[in-house]
């Protein structure tokens, strides 16, 4: 009962009990009490290491969080390396290998991680002598072994092949090249390039120089008192060496002086990730910081929030709006975004437009402001049950010269922004009319409306500028039927094809650590058969067409027939389902030429008989089939799901892909063929439908 009291008093919500409450009204705040985090004491090494100790007995636990404080450092043709540094750290030691390293933390239950700028260590009280020598191992005696970063960087450009087709992460690439700048750290972008020139020696150097105990922080927070804090990091750290660490400033960056658009485009996305983005000047520690808080919390912080409450709630235009409006000791940055349907594109922007103006020309309600203050007072308690939110308030309090007793008045503060503050907050750092408008989406239907916005440029994945006049025409007299015959002829030609009268093909793939076996097996005529296996041996899905009729089995059970998927079913069952579409009523059109990764390829819309939508992509110099996008509903409304086609090779004379990838989200499956068998016994049995 009394961590709930606690809680609640917190939140600023205790009343008498015998008091009248109108309902209709959300409750006044109280006036918000100090909060006890935990007094801490420290002590500085002649190394100029400076530790702080928070004692806390509740639980016999101890936690360790080392910070170093220094300048971003400017990656440039090898950026990326200094995300790895973290991890190399963990991948050995000259005493340990990571497997032995691995096997010491869990045997006494302990977790150890660290980054660039970081170590974080926590276990039971009895097994801090052990904790403190393994954090000191990973620390002094790391070995960066060559063949670990190598695995690093393979697991790096396959998580950035897969962001190529993520619209979230491309909209965050551009944002981040815009705001910063090719000359802040902060702008700097990972890609496959840079990571492929990250050398051993980047890591090592970065290690050298920046890993010092002058500007090291240390925060000891649990089961420990300063007496023994003290014999410990001594007996660990005394011997560390100080060194020189170099000092870099950097040109804080500039919002641009006028409003423009900048355009991404992705041809198969039905939706639209916006952005309204700026850097903007607010430091940490800063008394506008927390009035800064409360104003992101109104307009855009949450899910009751006015950005929220507008472009979803009233408007259905999103499953989703937010804004932030980030504190930095060398840049901030304000974003309001949302994933919008293609048709409302400008409308949303219009709608967060009217939002920033009004929440900078007019007051905000007091239920507005309470409920945001109430917010931020939950948010800030429960963080307060995390070791590391106490250590990272110790070491911010030195790291930035913030006052004393800032967390510890932090709700006194938040409760004491008032209406007037909000307002002139917004005419502070609110500037629609001088901000990057980014957007990834399909150019074709929205590159006119974004003109109401200002000049529309457009940008690629990695926020350079580009003319979209450099994509190649269409030649005189080009038709869809044209690119299908020069893909057939491109594969082996009609007459190798027809030599063919049934396929099997298995691939596996695997996906979140679950394994994934894939056969498909078409034979004539018409008739195909399409098993998906977990593991091996669950059968996820199934897919039969007899010629005639269509089933589906999801886990072992039928699903409900549906007579347009009989319709497509006849279509895809062909070994080249392009072959027959023209006379099984497949309606096709012709668009243009659009890139499909680093080529351009043909792009043909694609119209089943059932009216199922599809978009196919044929190379322009190969003329193999490159990628099918499919237009699928699901509960967050109507998307496009692409298929990409690669590693084409021969099977019988005829092309077939022998990888088949398709993204999903920050992830790709990824389906490679394993077996192919042409004109071989198929047992007729697997057609029968149940």
């Amino acid at each position: 009962m009394k961590k709930i009291f606690i809680y609640i008093l917190a939140l600023g919500f205790i009343g008498t009990a015998n008091a009248q409450v109108d309902r209709s009204k959300l409750p006044v705040p109280a006036p918000a009490k100090s909060i006890q985090i935990g007094d801490y004491e420290s002590f500085t090494l002649k190394n100029g290491m400076k530790v702080f100790v928070v004692e806390n007995h509740k639980l016999p636990r101890v936690t360790l969080s080392l910070v170093f404080d220094h300048q971003p450092v400017m990656e440039v043709d090898n950026a990326g390396y200094v995300d790895m540094v973290g991890t190399m750290l963990r991948r050995g030691t000259t005493t340990r290998t990571k497997e032995q390293l691995d096997e010491a933390i869990d045997f006494i239950g302990a977790s150890l991680g660290a980054s660039a700028t970081s170590l974080y260590a926590s276990s039971l009280t009895k097994h801090q002598e052990k904790l403190l020598e393994l954090m000191s191992d990973v620390l002094f005696n790391p070995t960066f072994p060559a063949e670990e970063l190598e695995k690093i960087k393979t697991q790096t450009i396959s998580g950035l092949a897969a962001n190529k087709e993520d619209a979230n992460s491309i909209s965050g690439n551009v944002t981040t090249a815009l705001v910063y700048g090719k000359n802040h750290p902060y702008g700097t972008l990972t890609t496959e390039e840079t990571v492929g020139n990250i050398k051993i020696e980047d890591i090592k150097n970065y290690y050298q120089t920046y890993f010092k105990p002058n500007i090291a922080y240390l925060a000891i927070v649990g089961d420990i008192n300063k007496k023994e804090a003290q014999k410990l990091v001594k007996k660990y750290f005394a011997k560390w060496e100080q060194g020189d660490v170099p000092s870099t400033s950097y040109e804080m960056p500039k919002a641009p002086e006028k409003t423009f658009v900048a355009l991404v485009d992705k041809p198969s996305a039905v939706q639209s990730v916006i952005d309204i983005t700026y850097p903007v000047e607010l430091k940490t520690g800063t008394p506008d910081v927390i009035k800064a808080r409360v104003l992101n919390q109104i307009l855009g912080g949450s899910g009751s929030a006015r950005l929220f409450t507008n472009l979803r709630e009233d408007k259905a235009y999103t499953y989703g709006a937010y804004s932030s409006l980030s504190s930095d000791m060398l840049v901030g940055a304000f974003s309001a975004s949302a994933s919008v349907r293609n048709e409302v594109t400008d409308s949303a922007f219009n709608e967060f437009i009217l939002e920033l103006d009004k929440i900078r020309t007019e007051d905000v309600s007091e239920d507005e402001i309470n409920l945001a203050k109430s917010s931020i007072a939950g948010s800030f308690a429960r963080s307060l049950e995390r070791p590391q939110t106490v250590a990272r308030f110790a070491i911010n309090t030195a790291r930035y010269n913030l006052p004393e007793g800032y967390y510890a008045n932090y709700l006194k503060n938040v409760q004491a922004v008032s209406v007037a503050d909000i307002k002139a907050t917004a005419q502070k750092y609110i500037h629609p009319d001088k901000a990057y408008f980014t957007v990834v989406g399909k150019a074709s239907e929205i590159k006119d409306v974004l003109k109401a916005f200002g000049e529309v440029k457009y940008f690629d994945n990695y926020g350079v500028e580009y003319t979209p006049s450099d994509a190649p025409q269409l030649p005189a007299g080009l038709t869809a039927e044209k690119v299908i015959a020069d893909y057939v002829k491109a594969i082996g030609g009609e007459e190798v094809i027809s030599t063919i009268k049934s396929i099997k093909i298995v691939s596996e793939a695997e996906i979140q650590g679950q394994k994934l076996s894939f056969t498909s097996i078409k034979a004539s005529p018409n008739k195909s058969y399409i098993s998906i296996l977990m593991g091996g041996a669950m059968e996820m899905q199934k897919q039969v067409f007899d010629g005639t009729n269509y089933a589906e089995y999801s886990r072992g059970s039928k699903t409900p027939d549906d007579e347009n998927k009989a319709k497509d079913a006849l279509v895809d069952a062909a070994f080249i389902p392009e072959m027959n579409y023209v006379d099984l009523g497949v309606k096709l059109t012709l668009k243009g030429a659009e890139k499909v990764g680093d080529k351009y390829a043909y792009s043909i819309d694609v119209v089943y008989p059932s009216g199922k939508k599809a978009t196919n992509y044929f190379d322009m110099e190969s003329g193999l089939k490159v990628r099918v996008a499919n237009s699928v509903t699901t509960p967050q409304g109507e998307m496009v799901q692409n298929v990409d086609y690669q590693d084409y090779s021969a099977e019988n004379g005829v092309l077939i892909p022998h990888l088949v990838v398709i993204p999903m989200g920050p992830m790709k499956l990824e389906a490679k063929v394993t077996s192919v068998e042409v004109n071989g016994t198929i047992d007729e049995a697997i057609f029968k439908i149940e």
